[in-house]
């Protein structure tokens, strides 16, 4: 087909705008899909996107749509995830793409991530085309969201198409404005093979899938092809193009969005956003990729069982492959044993790859408390990056610590300012804009600790505004403030596993809320234990658990008094003997149950 006809397009919007159910639409009304195939979320394939209800993976799908004009184009899709976790997933789709819909709800109107997506489509360069959805609400009202299109995203908004792909309402007029208005990709200069890597999966039977963008030249069986990131080359096996099942095609030409097998076997040999081109002719340059994406938030997490090590390591290299954003390197703690540290974007983020791990590689994981990457400047002028408490340098050794912040954008309706106002505080945010973008909502910006947001941020957000808040954010840049390394010992033995790194405000707070928690989880010992939280050797909060009590009186009936003080005395020495040497043994359950609590 004619690079004329071709156009590569993604959907874009806030969560729950309504992206994954437009595209099942669009598959229907292209006759992409039959009557027998239809369902809800088509293009979400994994388990856990459908019962969530949210898109995680950008999905690639290629459509023909017989258009007014009488001629035949071949309309490449992707949907994208909405969740703020996710946004480099749209940035890679999007790096694929000449043009984008923008989605927007019509009674919820725009929303912080609608924003961010806007900026993303304007940085690559992409014709946007607003859609305003589920007009068929009773709740829509699309007068105050055609002049929100032209007051916040400066949109005019004679160009935004009404729709409702829950009942099917205006989609031919989409097609139309995407056959219309998105621009076919740019004619290549020369034959030589250049396709973009924007993603890639592994397959047990048939090794690595790389999905590709063709920018010049053409691929086929027998190709020749070389990895411009790591010059290795490799004998193309099978192309073909998403419908939305791989659909094997004989070629891709320029223009076309599809996948690529070679006999690739490792994970660690193909980088997204790496550029493929011919083994014998090849492109002098890469074509340019995506930004190292780098991970913000990092917990341990370790297989319950310690001979499941080698089995974890193999799963995380295999979900690596699909999900670049994801790192771990291998590190071993006291209470947990063997294990691995993993860097994630989010904490969803987070929650999605522990579960993927569960669902699909059948592994049982323990993960410690998230936390974020501090600097620590030393005294002697070395800069160390730490994302493990245990590795934090000794207090005289420290200069200052800085903290990761991130720049958050928090719209809410007007009633609800104070109660923002006061989270932000609560959070040790400094709030620096309020703009008025109608007459219901407001767009706080503000600076926070990323350690602070990590949590219950959004929860607090969402609960606080009755659902009618949204936040989106970008990273910022590194704050010094008074942070400490806080450690938990048990017995007077500290165990890593519970250490971290809080504000000092905060830290007595934290200590008494873990030691508390611990109490109830470790069981009772011959003798009393102590629980302390401790600052530098400074005991900032303690819990004690009572010693289980042995009756070794139980056998003396009667008679002198004094036996029993000798049994009871005896009993003394051996406690007290018994604390001197004792080893309090935590059960694996008890940090499950602490690390699992969210604590």
């Amino acid at each position: 087909m004619s690079i004329e006809l071709t156009r590569n397009f993604s959907i874009i919007a806030h969560i729950d705008h309504g992206k994954t159910t437009l595209s099942d639409r669009l598959l229907e009304m292209t006759q992409t899909i039959t009557q027998r195939q239809r369902q809800d979320q088509l293009l979400d394939s994994m388990d856990l996107e459908r019962e969530r209800g949210i898109t995680i993976k950008s999905h690639p799908v290629s459509m023909n749509y017989l258009a007014k004009d009488g001629q035949n184009y071949q309309l490449n899709l992707a949907d994208t995830p909405g969740h703020v976790d996710f946004s480099y997933e749209v940035s890679r789709s999007l790096a694929a793409c000449e043009g984008a819909l923008l989605l927007i709800d019509a009674a919820q109107g725009v929303e912080a991530q609608t924003v961010a997506n806007i900026h993303l489509a304007n940085e690559a360069n992409l014709k946007v085309i607003p859609v305003i959805n589920k007009i068929d609400l009773p709740s829509a009202d699309i007068p105050r969201v055609r002049k929100q299109l032209e007051d916040i995203l400066q949109i005019p908004a004679e160009e935004a198409v009404e729709a409702s792909a829950k009942m099917g309402i205006g989609i031919e007029e989409i097609l139309d404005a995407v056959v219309a208005r998105i621009p076919p990709p740019v004619e290549p200069e020369d034959e030589r093979l250049r396709a973009l890597v924007f993603d890639s999966v592994f397959d047990a039977y048939r090794g690595v899938v790389s999905y590709v963008r063709i920018v010049s030249g053409e691929v086929k069986r027998g190709t020749g092809i070389k990895m411009i990131a790591t010059g290795k080359t490799y004998e193309v096996k099978e192309v073909g193009v998403f419908t939305p099942k791989q659909h094997v095609r004989d070629t891709l030409l320029p223009g076309d969005i599809g996948y690529l097998i070679a006999n690739v076997k490792s994970s660690l040999d193909v980088k997204i956003g790496d550029t493929i081109t011919g083994s014998k002719i090849s492109a002098e340059k890469a074509l340019p990729g995506f930004k190292d994406i780098q991970p913000m938030v990092f917990s341990g997490i370790y297989p319950v069982s310690t001979d499941d090590f080698e089995q974890l390591k193999l799963a995380m290299g295999k979900l690596q492959i699909n999900d670049a954003a994801f790192s771990f390197q291998a590190e071993s703690s006291v209470a947990l044993g063997f294990g691995f540290r993993c860097g994630f974007l989010g904490l969803l983020h987070m929650e999605i790859v522990q579960e993927r791990l569960r669902r699909e590689f059948n592994m049982d994981v323990i993960s410690t408390y998230p936390g974020v990457v501090y600097k620590v400047k030393k005294n002697n002028g070395e800069v160390v990056e730490i994302d493990n408490p245990s590795y934090l340098p000794e207090p005289q050794e420290i200069e200052e610590i800085q903290e990761p912040t991130v720049k958050a954008y928090i719209m809410t309706p007007n009633d609800y300012i104070g109660d923002m106002m006061k989270l932000v505080a609560e959070k040790r945010g400094q709030l620096f804009n309020t703009e008025t973008l109608d007459d219901t909502r407001v767009l706080l910006t503000a600076i926070l600790p990323l350690n602070e947001i990590l949590v219950d941020f959004n929860d607090k957000l969402k609960s606080m505004t009755r659902g009618y808040g949204s936040m989106d954010y970008e990273h910022g840049d590194y704050v010094a403030n008074n942070l400490v390394k806080m450690d938990l010992m048990i017995a007077g033995e500290p165990v890593d596993a519970f250490s971290v790194i809080v504000h000092r405000d905060k830290a007595e707070a934290r200590g008494r809320h873990l030691a508390a928690k611990l109490k109830e989880v470790i069981p009772q010992q011959l003798f009393t234990v102590a629980i302390q939280a401790n600052i530098g050797g400074k005991i900032i909060a303690r819990e004690t658990i009572t010693a289980m009590r042995k009756n070794v009186t139980a056998k003396c009936y009667g008679g002198d008094i004094t036996r029993k003080r000798k049994l009871l005395e005896k009993q003394k020495e051996g406690k007290k003997r018994m604390k001197a040497i004792g080893k309090v043994n935590i059960p694996q359950d008890a940090f499950i149950k602490v690390l699992k609590s969210g604590d």
